[in-house]
């Protein structure tokens, strides 16, 4: 009798943004003899198929991951709900530097200059989003006329 590998998996589907999205995740524990990865717990794959509204498939992605939490602790649709949260970083921060900040285009190329202006533009949206500003761009719009406001945020 052929033992199986993988549990069954959970399957998440989501309609938005004009297309339809369907994730697909599989999680594994025995893990003997496989992986010389301290402290790995469980290991999980995740294969992304979307498609249009008319069911066309427009791309198809596989990810492999290793992590410690126990399934008591994450089961498969925490695994995939803690996957999807990399994106929140990703559209929240990256992408806020990348147009908000007009990072890409930053001419500041040496020594610690570019580690300094990015730590200080981390501090801003930072100090913004405690603030409560979803919006950063407007954030920094109105605390730009008012060095009072501005230097309020850091506690001056």
């Amino acid at each position: 009798m052929k033992r199986a590998i993988f549990p069954p998996p959970f399957t998440e589907r989501d309609r938005g943004h004009g297309r339809i999205e369907i994730r697909t995740i599989r999680t594994g524990t025995d893990l003997a003899g496989y992986t010389t990865f301290p402290y790995a717990a469980q290991v999980f794959r995740i294969h992304r198929r979307r498609y249009n509204l008319h069911g066309d498939l427009l791309s198809e992605e596989t990810a492999y991951g290793v992590t410690s939490l126990t399934p008591a602790k994450a089961d498969p649709e925490r695994l995939l709900a803690l996957s999807r949260g990399h994106w929140e970083i990703e559209n929240r921060l990256h992408w806020v530097r990348d147009v908000t900040f007009d990072e890409d285009r930053s001419q500041i190329r040496t020594h610690a200059g570019p580690s300094v202006f990015a730590t200080l533009r981390n501090v801003a949206i930072s100090l913004l989003r405690l603030a409560g500003y979803a919006n950063i761009a407007s954030g920094l719009r109105n605390h730009s006329w008012n060095a009072e406001q501005a230097l309020a945020l850091i506690g001056c």
